[in-house]
């Protein structure tokens, strides 16, 4: 038997091809779609970058200026750039961050409280024991008022925090130690400082820099400071 009858095929490949073209129509917004969130995302996280370093030179204008860091090694003595007390904030996309959450994640890895043990605790990133960083809150507020009100265009949230600099021997990370026993503390003098930012697309990024006073220091009311170190941290 002679199948000569095709009045149907041109209808099955006319389908055919309106699937496929579909399809690859549907790829290619996907992978534009793709493509725009990559490239946003890589935007939000370099912005987040400058914002937390912005923080950070806006944390050394104030420490340069103090004769004695351990007022606020222990949290006696905030920047001037402070939205007030610590606590919740929420951010222009709606998300929300805690302030002293944002503290613990930095000295033991989760939002609540850190117990002495976990302070202490010798890990890849905190080994020196005793002398861990003890992240204390030092300034926070919106990077569009860091210099003042409406100072600047940024939809990121900035927050500065202090330690004493773990090299020390002092076993006491509340204070920027002496020389105990007459033994050379190699970290007096220099504390470290730690600002992360917050933004669009929940991008996050952090930067942490050890600063030193000048030895021999000048005449007051001077109190020069130099930068030892700056990384971007996790």
């Amino acid at each position: 038997m002679r199948f000569s009858d095709e009045r149907g095929m041109g209808l099955v490949i006319a389908l055919i091809a309106i699937t496929m073209m579909m399809a690859l129509g549907g790829a290619l917004v996907l992978l534009t779609s793709s493509e725009t969130l990559i490239a946003a995302n890589y935007r939000s996280g370099t912005e987040a970058l400058y914002a937390a370093d912005a923080a950070l030179e806006r944390a050394l204008v104030d420490l340069r200026n103090l004769p004695d860091w351990n007022v606020v090694l222990a949290g006696l003595q905030l920047s001037t750039f402070n939205d007030g007390a610590p606590g919740p904030r929420t951010l222009p996309d709606g998300t929300t961050i805690s302030l002293p959450g944002i503290a613990n994640m930095a000295n033991c890895r989760h939002a609540a409280p850190c117990s002495v043990a976990a302070l202490d605790a010798v890990t890849s990133d905190r080994p020196w024991g005793v002398n861990n960083p003890r992240w204390t809150l030092y300034g926070h507020g919106a990077l569009a008022n860091v210099s003042g009100p409406g100072s600047a265009r940024s939809p990121f949230y900035v927050v500065m925090l202090v330690a004493d600099d773990p090299s020390e021997n002092d076993g006491d990370p509340a204070r920027d130690g002496d020389t105990p026993g007459g033994v050379a503390n190699p970290g007096y003098g220099a504390i470290v400082v730690r600002a992360e930012a917050f933004g669009p697309r929940r991008s996050h990024r952090a930067v942490e820099a050890t600063i030193a006073r000048i030895v021999p220091p000048p005449l007051p009311p001077a109190h020069p400071i130099r930068v030892l170190s700056w990384r971007e941290a996790q």
